[in-house]
Formats: C-alpha cells, sequence, structure tokens
C-alpha cells in the first residue's frame, strides 16, 4: 500500500522539505531539551494563547460532575502539560531509534495477539486519542508473526501536512491505509495469506450519517459514536483487542492488549463498541490528564440528528 497517491506541486515539495529539515532537527534535540520546549509549549497554550481553554474547561466540568473546581483545575493544567508533551514526543518519532523506542513505549500480553495472529485470525486494535497514541505505531517492534500491520488514517487537507505524518507514522513498521482503502486492504492481505493486525482510533466525533450509536460516556448520556470497527470485524471475524495505555513518568508509556472478543460474529449487535468505550473510559477516569480534552467530543446532539437524518434512510434529509 503506498503512502500517498498524490503528487506534491513545486511549492509544495518546498514547504515539505523546509518543513521536514526543521522537524528533523529539532527531533534530534535529547529529551531532556525536547522537554524544556514542552514546557514552554504549555505556558504559550496555558497561559497566553489560551487555546481552547473554554472547551476544555466545558468538557471536564460535563464529563466529571462529581469533582470541585480545584480538582478540574488541576487536571486542566495538567493536560495542557501532557499536550506540551505529546507535541514534542510526536517530533522525536521522526528520528526515534527502534531501540529508543522500545524503551519509552512498551507492551504487555502481546502474546495474546500473537496466538491470534498464529491460527490465522486477524485482530482489530481499539485506540483512543489517550496518552501518546503516535507512538501506538510501534507495536511491530513487539509484535512477532506472520502478518500485515496496519493503521487507519484519515487524509489531511494539508498535503504537506499529511505526507509529514506519513512519514512519521510509517517509520516503526506499520503501512497507513486510508479509511476509503480498508476493506480493500484486509481482502488483498487475506488473499496473500496474511492476517491483518489493524489499528482504529474510535473516539471521533462522527459525521451525522455516519452515527451508528449512542450511548452514555463519560457523564454523557446521548453521545454519538462510530459502529465502522465493530461491523469490519464481524465481517471478517477479526479479533477485537483494547489497548489500554497507562504513563509511567514523562516520555515513558506502557501499553497492555487486552481481548474483547475473538468470536465477533457471535457478540450482540453493538456490544462490542460498547464494551471500548466503557474500557476507554476507565483508562481516561484513571488518568485523566491524558485524553484529548481539546477535542470538541459532544458538539453533535441527538436533537440535531432526528432533525437532520432521515430514519427510514439512515441520510441527510438536506
Amino acid at each position: 500500500m503506498e503512502q500517498s497517491t498524490y503528487a506534491l506541486t513545486f511549492w509544495q515539495r518546498i514547504a515539505y522539505g523546509l518543513a521536514f529539515t526543521l522537524i528533523y532537527s529539532v527531533s534530534l534535540l535529547p529529551f531532556w531539551l525536547l522537554y524544556r520546549l514542552s514546557d514552554l509549549i504549555f505556558v504559550l497554550t496555558y497561559y497566553i494563547i489560551g487555546y481552547r481553554r473554554a472547551i476544555v474547561r466545558k468538557n471536564l466540568r460535563d464529563s466529571f460532575p462529581e469533582k470541585d473546581e480545584k480538582e478540574l483545575s488541576e487536571i486542566e493544567q495538567a493536560f495542557y502539560r501532557w499536550f506540551g508533551d505529546y507535541i514534542v514526543e510526536t517530533l522525536k518519532l521522526f528520528s526515534m531509534s527502534k531501540k529508543s523506542m522500545c524503551k519509552h513505549m512498551t507492551f504487555r500480553n502481546v502474546e495474546m495477539a500473537e496466538q491470534l495472529v498464529a491460527k490465522g485470525q486477524g485482530v482489530a486494535l481499539y485506540l483512543g486519542h489517550y496518552c501518546n497514541w503516535e507512538w501506538i505505531s510501534s507495536i511491530p517492534q513487539w509484535l512477532k508473526g506472520n502478518y500485515a500491520g496496519a493503521q487507519v488514517y484519515h487524509v489531511l487537507e494539508s498535503h504537506v501536512m499529511d505526507k509529514l505524518l506519513l512519514y512519521s507514522r510509517h517509520r516503526m513498521g506499520t503501512e497507513n491505509v486510508k479509511i476509503m482503502d480498508v476493506l480493500r486492504y484486509i481482502v488483498d492481505s487475506r488473499k496473500a495469506g496474511l492476517p491483518v493486525v489493524m489499528g482504529f482510533i474510535g473516539d471521533q466525533v462522527p459525521f451525522w450519517n455516519n452515527i451508528g450509536h449512542w450511548m452514555t460516556f463519560l457523564s454523557h448520556p446521548d453521545t454519538p459514536v462510530l459502529t465502522g470497527t465493530e461491523r469490519i470485524a464481524r465481517k471478517y471475524n477479526m479479533a477485537c483487542v483494547y489497548i489500554d495505555v497507562r504513563r509511567l513518568r514523562r516520555g515513558y508509556y506502557e501499553a497492555e492488549f487486552q481481548l474483547m472478543t475473538d468470536t465477533p460474529k457471535e457478540q450482540p449487535d453493538k456490544s462490542i463498541t460498547e464494551d471500548y468505550f466503557q474500557r476507554l473510559e476507565l483508562s481516561i477516569r484513571r488518568q485523566p490528564s491524558y485524553w484529548l480534552w481539546t477535542h470538541n467530543r459532544w458538539k453533535r446532539t441527538r436533537e440535531e440528528y432526528d432533525k437532520m437524518i432521515d430514519p427510514a434512510t439512515g441520510k441527510l434529509r438536506f
């Protein structure tokens, strides 16, 4: 699978070259110096720019109604400190060696996934925008076996930024598959005799006509969720595995493979999706500062959905 299917224009190639040189140069800095840069990013985003602070504050208040203002303020500040770390850690991925990555991002219960692959069963990895999801692309350094490893991604509007992210996400051994190419990738890999191990980030805001289910998530009773990963897992009998990530300390993470089911076709409809969001909520409540609170997760309401979607066709009314 090609890492991009478009050609950059002359000026885009110039912009890409300049951006890549700058990012790669910064990525060569040692971690201790990168974290000083992160401290500066925290001051800029939290105190000076106030980047999406209103959204973050509202999300935290609505998600944790049991917490007082002092607790919420502490989580908010801790989130912005981690957000700076996430930025510099993502930059570090441009030059980080595989050996160094394996020290900073470790995985537990990998043997379970290896057993699934060994018997020829594909694996759908459920992830969230939690801790450092970019570093999850290092799974091939831990998961051994004969399989096709990939991660689903959405093409960015900026071809320059898209190409930069594709470069960093490909370095640790996973392929990047556009969401519209997922089914073809799975079919082609199966024809080649390779079970697919594919990562899906499922906590985005669905488009109106992609809302497959509503459920309670983080104290929000009507949270719209995507069910596409579950449908794919059922269609191709892929085991469903949740990646539970913990931040051990600055720059160090541990991820555990948790089997949700290896018989997806036998599970009740929507139950795998609900299991995923319940596990993700447990992760977030355990270490609440490390979810992407700047994401306007609850901007779509059930009332608006009922007005916009025709229940007979599931399509937009206008």
